[in-house]
């Protein structure tokens, strides 16, 4: 069994236990006020925030406030989260610039002109509050900036040390990083796209590889509390777009011959293939997309579902197993956070090598 099947099969028991419970939580409403809520839990801890949450101490959250950057009627406004009091459920107003701001389940509102407070309707969505366009720098998008900066010093380094090197021979940062790149070279890029042309793609290549892996492994440090940059649909739809951009402008005659009119086989068939080759041509991407999202995501939703079975069957008798199992869990992540972005960088080699492979004659 392979460790995506394992995770798999994991994410699917454990979901359904977690689903399961969150569904009977909702029928008992002193349950949903008063008790453990895993399914609440799980998805605050899984998507993104305007905040880091380091830990509690004396029952009150400590956390490190980000900018938060909107733009509304009147223009930019600018403050920092910390003036929401950690308050997710819309009940503190922040007012700024005759503008008065609430935060609910992670989104910024503003309230309208004559409300004092949030109104909500029966599906218990703002109906006085309007979203204005929000730039603020959230968790993720500041684990973006750290990874890029943390990427630039590697590669600064190693450049440094081949410059006081005479022989080329990698030392310290160099000597870990040159095997990674050889191996995108010889393992990915060659192979995927021919010796001929990898050149100029190895930029884009290892600016992938790197950059998810990067944020792969920042998504496990528990400090940064679910700071999960690749678990992010927009940031996974982000890099099929550049691939979906690269792949179809790197595209020759013969790759556009074979969407648009297949050669070798009759005019009906060629009608027939058309519009289905159209489509792959956005199916790829797509799949890029969900696959890395999926995968990042389940794994910190097993871990964070086996934690919760201590909290759902409230009995310290299940720990050892939630410890144990979440441990194993968490070292599979570890190697998966590698394996997803390779899969991501040889699937992107692959399609650019379709684009630009020559016909046979």
């Amino acid at each position: 069994m392979t460790l995506n099947t394992l995770r798999t099969v994991l994410f699917l028991v454990f979901s359904t236990v977690i689903t399961t419970v969150g569904f009977a939580s909702e029928d008992n409403k002193d349950q949903e006020k008063e008790g453990f809520n895993a399914k609440e839990m799980i998805m605050h801890h899984v998507k993104d925030a305007h905040e880091f949450h380091v830990f509690d101490w004396n029952e009150k959250p400590v956390t490190i406030a980000l900018p938060i950057i909107l733009y509304t009627d009147n223009g930019l406004t600018v403050f920092m989260s910390s003036e929401f009091h950690h308050d997710d459920s819309g009940h503190h107003i922040v007012k700024k610039d005759g503008q008065k701001f609430v935060k609910f389940h992670e989104k910024i509102y503003q309230l309208n002109a004559d409300a004092n407070e949030v109104a909500f309707d029966d599906e218990h969505h703002p109906t006085n509050a309007s979203m204005p366009l929000d730039f603020s720098i959230t968790r993720n998008v500041f684990m973006m900036w750290v990874s890029v900066l943390v990427l630039l010093s590697i590669f600064i380094l190693s450049a440094r040390r081949y410059k006081k090197t005479e022989d080329n021979v990698p030392t310290g940062i160099a000597g870990f990083i040159e095997p990674l790149i050889v191996f995108v070279r010889d393992d990915i890029a060659k192979p995927m796209i021919g010796d001929h042309k990898y050149k100029k793609y190895m930029p884009f290549l290892l600016t992938i590889f790197f950059f998810i892996w990067v944020n792969n492994i920042f998504g496990l440090i528990p400090i940064l509390n679910g700071a999960n940059v690749s678990g992010n649909i927009a940031f996974t739809l982000t890099l099929a777009v550049f691939t979906f951009i690269v792949v179809n402008v790197s595209g020759n005659k013969n790759y556009w011959k074979h969407i648009f009119w297949m050669p070798g086989v009759p005019i009906p068939m060629k009608i027939f293939l058309m519009p289905i080759e159209i489509v792959g041509m956005f199916v790829k991407p797509i799949s890029l997309m969900i696959r890395l999202f999926a995968n990042i995501t389940a794994g910190h939703i097993i871990i964070l579902a086996l934690m919760s079975l201590i909290f759902i069957f409230e009995t310290i008798a299940v720990a050892p197993v939630s410890v144990a199992f979440s441990l194993f869990i968490g070292l599979i992540e570890i190697v998966v956070t590698a394996i997803q972005a390779y899969i991501f960088t040889v699937l992107s080699a692959l399609y650019i090598g379709m684009a630009t492979e020559e016909a046979h004659h």
